[in-house]
This record gives C-alpha cells, structure tokens and sequence, in this order.
C-alpha cells in the first residue's frame, strides 16, 4: 500500500522471499505449525520482547530472523546481538533450548549465521535456506564448517610441492571460514588434478553433499569430465565415478542424485533464469568477447537449484570468469568459492578477498621442472608492418569471406590497408606465403636433432628433417583456411599434415585435436581459440602467433598450451619418434609482433568497445537487454539489409518465424519508444486508478520487459544468430596476389640475450659450486690426461645432478642460451653430449662451443694423419675398426674392453677381432684413443 513505512516495506520483501524459499509465513493471532515443515511466525514473544520471525522446522522452533529497513542494510551486523539474545532466550508456551540459527534481513540484503559452527560467523545469502535443508542439516551430528576440522593431514605421495601446498592451504583456509580462496597455478602445472583432489577429501572426510566445478567453455568442462572419470584416489582402488555421481550439464535439467557437477557458468545461468541454453553458446569463451554490460544482469531465486544447493564451488579459469553478470551467478549460492587460474590479475585478487592460497607461477614452476621454458624467434616483414598498397586499375581478386567464392575486377581508386585490416579487408597470400617458408626454413636450426636416421638403401645426409608440432594461432576461420592450404604447399604434404581445429570446421574439432595430442598426424594445427586455454598438448613445441592478442592474461593462457612437459618416450609414442631427448623447451615464433603488442588486464566494466554484429548478437541472447543494445542491434540489421540481396532477405523472414529484417527493425525500436512506454503506463493507472507508485512500478517493469522479450526472442535461435553473422561475411575481401613481401628482421628476441646471459650465469656458478664434489667435473678441471677415464656413467650422473638441483640448467637449455649469445659450432645429439661441450667450454678446453662429436672427429683426424705420417700404416679393415671406436667414443665418452661385448663391436667379431686386427698393440691403442679422442 501506498502509506506503508520503510518496516513494513521490509517485511513484505521478507514475506516475499520466505514464500519462495518454501515458508508457511503465519501471524501468532492464527498460529498452525501443522500447517507444513516449515512455518515463520511474526511477532513470536520472548522473555526479552518480540522477534520479528521465529521459524519453526516439524512444530520445533530452530531460528529467527531480525527485519530491518532497507536503510539499516549497512548496519545489520549491529543486529546481531539482538539475535544472539532471541536464540539464547526462552519462548513463551516453549521449553526451549537456544536456538541454532539467526537471520537478519532488510528484504535486499540478508544476513545468516549457523551457532553450532565452530566461532560462529554472519554470512551474507541471497535469501532464506529452505526447510526441508533445515531437517537435514539439524539430522547431522556436526555442521559442514565443524567437519571440516576433522579432515586428516594430506599423504603426499605423489603430489608435487606446489599441489601439497595448494590443498594444505586451502583446507587451512576452510577450517578458518573463509569463504574465498584463490589458487594460482601455472598452465601444465597440475591445477585440475589438485582440483580434484581437494574435493574428494571434501566429499570423504568432510562429507560435503555437492560440489560445482564451474567452467566458461563446453571444451574445457569435457575436459574436466575427463580428468574426474580417470582420477585414482591414493586410499582406495576405485575410481572416482565409482565412489561419487559426476554429472556435466547440457540441459536444464539438474539432478540432484550427484555429487560433483560440471556445467558452464553461461547453463547455470539459464538453469537459474529457467530458460533453455542451445550448446552452440557454450563454445566460446564469454570473457574474450567485447561487450560488456553497464550492470550485472539479476538472478532470481530458482526453487528447483535453491542457493544452499552446492557446498562448494570451484571455479576455473577464474581470472576472466568471475566479472560482470557472472559474478551474480557466484554470489546467489550459499557456497565456498575456490578459484583456480594461473593469470590472475588485480581484479581476480580482489574478488577473492586477497586469499591468495597458492602462489606458484610459471617462473616457479620452470625452476621445478614441472614445466618447460621457452625461447621468441621474431619475424617480420615488410606486409606484416606496413600494410599494402594497390593502385586504380590494377586487377585484383575479389572474395567471399563465407563461401570463398573468388571473382575479378579492376580497382577504380587507390586502396590502401593498414597491418591491422590484413586477412579481414585484404588478405596478402605473398605474405602468408613468405612467414611459412621462413618458418620451414627455420625449423631444422630451432630443431637440429630432429632428423630420423637413414634407412640401408639411404646414403649418409639423406636424413628427413621431422616437422616437430607446431600450433598456428589465426585471426579467423578464413584466414586459417589460407594458412592450412599455404602450409601443405609449402612443406609438400598431403591434406592430414595440417588440420583446422576450431569450433565451424567440418571435422570433429575433438577428433582432429585428439589425433594432434596422440598420433604422427597432423605435424600442424591451425586454430582461432579453441585450444587457445585449458586443453593439455604435451608433445606441442612450437606456437605460431599470426594473430595478435590484447588482453594479457588470454596470451598467457595461449602460451600455455607449450609449457607442458613431455619424457622422451611419450614424445616419441604421441608423434615425434624422431625426438632424441626429453622435450625441455618450447619455442614461440611470433610473425605479427604479439610479444610487443600492448596488453591490457581484463576489461574494466566501465568501458565499452566498438562491437562487432556477432557480440551484438551474443550479448541480447545472455541477457542484455538496455536501451543501447536494441537500438544498436536494430541499426546494424537495416545496414545488413542494404547490403545483402532479395534471395538472402527471404532466407532471414524463414529462420525469424516469418518476420522480415524491417518487421524485426520496428519491434526492437518499438521496445523503448517513448510512445509505446506512455502507453503502458496509461493502461496501468487506466486498470487501477488507485495503484501505489511501487505497484504501478512493479507492474511496468513486468509489461515492459515482456515487450522487449518479444522483440528479441527471435534471436534465441543461434541457427538465426549464425545465419545473420555469415550472410555479413559473403562480402568484401581483396586478394593482393600483387605486391611482394620481404623479410624486415629475423632471430631471437632481445629479452631472451639478457635471460639467456642470466642462465649461463646460473649454470658457471653451479658448476663451480660442485666442481671438487663430483667426479666427473673434477676429471674435466684436473689434468689433461685424466679425461681418458671419462665415462658414460659419470656424464648421465651429472646430468641428473643438474636437473635434479636446478631443473632449468638442463645442458640444452645452457646450449640454447648459448646460440643466442655468440656463435656455436655443431649441434648436441643428446644431453649428454651437449653437457660435455659445455664444461669443455667452461673449464677452457675449447675456445669455442663446439658439438662433442666434431671435437672427437677433429681429434680422430689429427691422430690418425700423424700416425700415418709415421712408420704405422693402418688397413682399410684396421680403419673401419678405428671409425667405430671414435663413433662409440663420441656416444659414450669412453672405450673399455668389455665394452667390445656390445654393439656394434659384437656384430663384427668383438674383441677377438679386434685383437687379431692389431695384435699386441690393442690395449696401447685403447689408451691412446681414450685420451686423444677427449683432449
């Protein structure tokens, strides 16, 4: 009514949400607590006065809730002492212990507190717990905050440091009630693993009821489906679907039978809204999109998923999933929030209450050995910085950017296009052309090892160079399909050595990325963000960035996909069989100036961005429904119907129920018309002469958002969303087959010189700690001689050592550095070659790093001329011996007798031949070329 007070108002916002939340509400004058399960009571007296609600579960009194005005909203845990006394007091016709549980509550904010918690805490909830919740929750002998004490300490067998810390400190975090942690884990690092782990303790010890594993793409909530079907507790054989229900939503439909779900925050948002969700709306990632809304869009309370429904919610990605109408889906549950992401930014930090958990990034984790470090190689030209140019009257292609239909015609104006317009208004095949046969060109340097070894029918150097993979970042579906049909020329491959995984190719993108992370083929993938985040490529090696990337935590993630670790024989079971070592490094080509490019954090929620027709779209299909966004809508379709022909304007009426592209028009401005809104408010007051300004309110926000709902609905078919983004896409781009390009610069990025100068500084000051201390370094720091007795076990040993201590020392990260810092001569086979050439660098052997094997071929050389020029002169049969004992000693560092029992000695006769080949003289010659090889 229209002369009701601020209490009043209060109390019937309070009526309102315990109605929904399942509550009888009864005034004491017609009291029936046999009425339901739960009934709230107003104005109950107590020994200390009246309480505003007493709530009764089965005819016991449990709790209270305390109304306020909405002006008190800011003070209500001033109140809660006052509640503290109502739970402690005695009830009048009640025997009565204290009560367990208080509300304080203005109607817009409410506040709860369980006192059987261990330090009982307020809480901020969206609404009122439902009763049948207070039955179970008063059948458990504890509460969930009370048995999170009682979880055991971690067994950390297993578990790597930073999973060990993460979970300790985040049931730390549980015990002390905080209801926010973030963890912060580098990409390859183990994030979902510990995920998981933490909630199966939960789920065992704590005995949680349901957990939320929350996700903001349909690829990454599969993936964690994967991961939870396949985990193996440590304290019990089975696996965890055999302990626990895991369900992923892909309807509306939410059971309530599991423990684990898994669903994208943009289902859980429509479950919420009551509303279906098609999956084509859950492939991309709603953080990379540019429109942003002025106001988080409101959740409304859903009886089917009420607010206490989840115990727990972990959220990953959380750096780009907790803003905007998403952080209202987080906040409508009475839940723990866990955050997962290795990029948080100032915002993620904030959200999350600065409960920093777990700080383990990806510097940490590269000095771990839990992932790989990487080194930029840069390449520009002169297209890629420029842009082009074409003159009037040139004749030049013409494309369709959806059906890549191709035509000519003869420019009449000069056309100029910036860097930026590259594969969207013009595409430059000579540019595209020029980056992959760089790249071609490139790989066998950044990849030296990679050549399989000859076949018998093969002569020496006929060795095939084995692509390693490579991923390709594109600016768009078209410009991939360029980039794949470029990459097969080039490298003269058939159609399975480069593949497109992206959302709109024709194959199973799950399939085709599938046979990238398992099988030979395909060496190269071509995607625009599918497998931008959260998708595990262990044997990837190189990331091609032909697109540039603003946003600094989604390059992060992009990089990501290459810091994982890869032993050698998974290297070479998932495609590479060529790898001859363990996968220690990935590479970034940049060929578009991403590195250099300008990178912001997340977008602030006051800025909003020119946006393309496609978020247009999106955006009123999530929610988003403002004035601005139906006008600019409205405004880009009559643009669109301009542009596209007759055949095409009917195909839109036959996909929007009927309605034409000016039909559509005319609603979406006929949504916020001054007129049409005058006209409801007439009707109102036409309906009901005497209506309070709230009602009236009430009732026009009602009829008024169900007149925009009918201008928009058309557009929740994403077959009609689709259907409008690539009919715009048929039109406007030019082939420049015309104009050259060039290489503009070319090599290591700078940054690397100064990272590059740091690990050798590293990796001297190793070595010179543990120079006395292991053997083989004191053979290499001792007298010449001595580095006869150098052997294959000594050199493997070290090499552990060095990993063991400082992962990132490994001998082909310091080869590496190397390469960027002066000139170097050869490439290392192996690690354990390369370790060699290095501390004879090092300790001053050799002036120049120089791969192991052309130091022994040099040595081999220079002893053999000089016995030759002597009284000795060896048979070709003798010389065919020395070979092999040189190429051993190259391998092995070091010859022994017994050493004559292996191959490829053993496949020639072995020691007994070679005794009979040089007689008396055997052992001499052993010991000469132990020592002469290794000088």
């Amino acid at each position: 009514m229209s002369n009701q007070n601020p209490e009043q108002i209060a109390r019937d916002h309070i009526d309102q949400l315990l109605v929904q939340s399942g509550w009888i509400v009864q005034s004491k004058s017609k009291l029936n607590l046999a009425a339901g399960v739960g009934v709230a009571v107003t104005e109950y007296r107590t020994h200390t006065g009246p309480v505003d609600y007493l709530l009764f579960i089965d005819r016991k009194p449990i709790g209270s809730i305390e109304a306020k005005k909405a002006e008190e909203g800011v003070r209500l845990t001033m109140v809660e002492d006052q509640s503290l006394r109502y739970a402690e007091g005695k009830l009048k016709y009640f025997d009565n212990d204290p009560l367990h549980f208080a509300y304080e509550s203005t109607g817009d904010v409410t506040r709860f507190t369980d006192y059987r918690d261990p330090k009982p805490r307020s809480r901020p909830v969206f609404t009122f717990h439902r009763p049948e919740t207070f039955v179970k929750w008063l059948q458990e002998a504890k509460t969930l905050r009370a048995r999170l004490h009682e979880i055991p300490a971690l067994p950390t067998t297993g578990l790597r440091d930073c999973q060990i810390t993460a979970i300790t400190n985040l049931e730390t975090s549980f015990r002390e009630n905080r209801p926010k942690a973030l963890v912060q884990m580098a990409t390859g690092s183990g994030k979902t693993f510990t995920a998981i782990t933490a909630i199966y303790r939960l789920l065992t010890f704590a005995k949680a009821k349901r957990i939320l594993f929350l996700v903001d793409t349909k690829n990454l909530g599969e993936q964690a489906e994967g991961e939870f079907k396949k985990y193996l507790p440590q304290d019990d054989n089975r696996l965890f679907p055999e302990l626990y229900g895991v369900t992923r939503l892909s309807s509306s439909f939410i059971p309530t039978d599991s423990e684990v779900y898994i669903s994208t925050i943009q289902r859980l948002y429509s479950i919420l809204k009551g509303s279906e969700l098609d999956e084509r709306d859950e492939q991309e990632n709603p953080e990379e999109k540019k429109w942003k809304q002025k106001e988080p869009m409101p959740v409304v309370y859903n009886e089917k998923v009420p607010m206490e429904f989840f115990d727990f919610i972990v959220v990953d990605e959380c750096h780009r999933s907790i803003y905007n109408l998403w952080k209202q889906v987080l906040d409508y549950f009475d839940a723990f929030q866990i955050g997962l992401t290795a990029t948080p930014d100032n915002r993620t930090f904030g959200y999350f209450n600065q409960n920093l958990v777990c700080d383990y990034g990806y510097q940490r984790a590269v000095e771990d050995g839990v992932l790989v470090p990487y080194n930029v190689f840069e390449i520009t030209t002169r297209i890629t910085q420029d842009g082009v140019k074409l003159d009037m009257g040139e004749y030049v292609g013409k494309r369709e950017k959806l059906t890549r239909k191709q035509f000519w015609n003869t420019l009449d104006e000069d056309e100029v296009y910036t860097s930026k317009q590259l594969d969207d208004k013009v595409v430059s095949p000579n540019q595209i052309r020029l980056i992959i046969q760089t790249v071609k060109d490139q790989l066998p340097i950044l990849f030296p090892d990679r050549y399989s070894a000859p076949s018998p029918l093969e002569k020496a150097g006929d060795e095939a160079f084995e692509v390693p993979k490579m991923l390709i970042f594109a600016k768009s579906d078209s410009h991939a399909d360029d980039i794949i049909n470029i990459v097969r020329e080039e490298f003269a491959e058939e159609n399975k050595f480069c593949k497109k995984i992206t959302y709109r190719s024709e194959e199973d993108p799950k399939s085709v990325l599938q046979q990238f992370r398992n099988s030979y083929y395909p060496r190269i993938a071509v995607t625009v963000d599918m497998i931008a985040t959260g998708t595990d490529i262990r044997p990837l090696e190189v990331l091609l960035f032909m697109r540039d990337v603003k946003s600094r935590t989604y390059y992060e993630q992009m990089k990501g996909r290459g810091t994982r670790t890869c032993s050698l024989e998974e290297l070479k079971s998932t495609g590479t069989p060529a790898a001859k070592y363990t996968k220690d490094h990935f590479v970034i080509i940049d060929a578009i100036g991403v590195e250099k490019s300008q990178k912001t954090d997340s977008r602030p929620l006051e800025k909003k961005p020119g946006m393309s027709l496609k978020e247009v779209l999106e955006g009123i299909h999530m929610g988003h429904r403002d004035e601005d966004m139906l006008t600019t809508l409205a405004n880009r379709l009559m643009r669109l119907e301009k542009q596209i022909n007759e055949k095409e304007k009917q195909t839109f009426a036959e996909k929007a129920n009927g309605k034409t592209i000016t039909q559509v028009v005319k609603e979406l401005l006929h949504a916020y018309d001054p007129d049409a809104i005058e006209t409801i408010e007439t009707q109102i007051r036409k309906e009901d002469p005497g209506i309070s300004p709230d009602e009236a309110n009430s009732k026009f926000n009602i009829k008024h958002s169900k007149l925009v709902e009918d201008a928009v609905k058309v557009f929740n078919d994403p077959g009609l969303r689709e259907y409008v983004i690539d009919v715009r896409k048929k039109y406007d781009q030019t082939i420049d087959h015309i104009n050259p390009d060039e290489i503009v610069k070319m090599g290591w990025v700078r940054d690397n010189k100064t990272a590059a100068e740091s690990l050798l500084n590293d990796f001297k000051a190793w070595m010179e700690e543990h120079k006395t201390e292991i053997t083989a370094l004191q053979i290499f720091y001792g007298q010449p001689y001595q580095r006869r007795e150098l052997t294959y076990t000594m050199i493997r040993d070290l090499v552990e050592a060095i990993k063991t201590s400082k992962p990132q020392l490994a001998p082909l990260n310091i080869w590496r550095a190397y390469e960027q810092l002066e000139k170097v001569s050869g490439q290392p086979k192996n690690e354990l070659m390369a370790l060699v050439s290095l501390i004879r660098k090092l300790s001053g052997i050799d002036k120049e790093l120089t791969a192991y094997d052309k130091t022994v071929d040099k040595n081999f050389q220079d002893w053999v001329f000089k016995k030759q020029a002597g009284t000795v002169k060896f048979t070709e049969e003798q010389m065919q011996w020395l070979r092999m004992i040189k190429d051993y000693v190259a391998n092995s560092f070091h010859v022994s007798k017994d050493d004559f029992d292996l191959s490829p000695f053993n496949a020639v006769g072995g020691l007994g031949k070679f005794y009979q080949l040089f007689k008396e003289d055997y052992e001499k010659i052993l010991d000469e070329l132990n020592e002469v090889l290794a000088a």
